[in-house]
């Protein structure tokens, strides 16, 4: 039977992140204290036009990360430079919400984003504005999970860290509550 307790980065969030973001961001509801909405992990494949292998290699180790199954993703119009056609598979992609979200970003800050080589934080600049994240992963074997005997070729990962904030500020403030480590730009050195 699967373990159906609140993960350890949500518990954190409810009982010691809102207060003080409520207090730092001076908001008078808990509702509007911002909050993780999803996180979207893409893998985009330019090499599946000429290898349909290639797709569903991907979708093991998205899976593998994930815990979840992934859609894959398609071409929207014919581009002849690209050797592509309306409908061709060309990535993979999944969505993670609710107590998914929590224990991959949970596995994220502390497990596999310490295992990159050299690493020295995120970078502040990488947010759109509307308070989203994102960041690029350039090998997907820093997650643990994923048997690195096993693949084929070592993939990058695109992640997407969608958040309830309306401004960027504010997002950095939920993420840096959430151990995330986001550099200044001048401590990147």
């Amino acid at each position: 039977m699967p373990n159906m307790s609140t993960p350890r980065l949500k518990e954190m969030y409810i009982s010691k992140i809102v207060p003080e973001l409520k207090d730092k961001l001076s908001l008078k509801n808990n509702l509007q204290v911002p909050r993780l909405t999803k996180v979207v992990l893409n893998m985009g494949l330019g090499e599946a036009a000429q290898d349909s292998k290639v797709i569903q290699a991907a979708r093991d180790d998205l899976s593998v990360i994930s815990g979840q199954m992934p859609i894959t993703t398609t071409a929207k119009k014919s581009i002849a430079t690209y050797k592509t056609r309306t409908g061709m598979p060309l990535g993979v992609k999944v969505t993670l919400r609710g107590n998914t979200m929590y224990e991959f970003i949970d596995r994220l800050i502390t497990i596999s984003l310490p295992r990159i080589r050299d690493f020295r934080g995120l970078k502040k600049n990488s947010f759109d504005g509307q308070g989203n994240y994102a960041l690029g992963i350039q090998e997907c074997t820093i997650f643990p999970e994923i048997n690195v005997d096993r693949l084929d070729k070592i993939r990058g990962l695109d992640i997407v860290i969608c958040t309830s904030a309306t401004t960027d500020a504010a997002a950095l403030s939920l993420l840096q509550s959430l151990n995330f480590p986001i550099k200044e730009p001048n401590q990147l050195g």
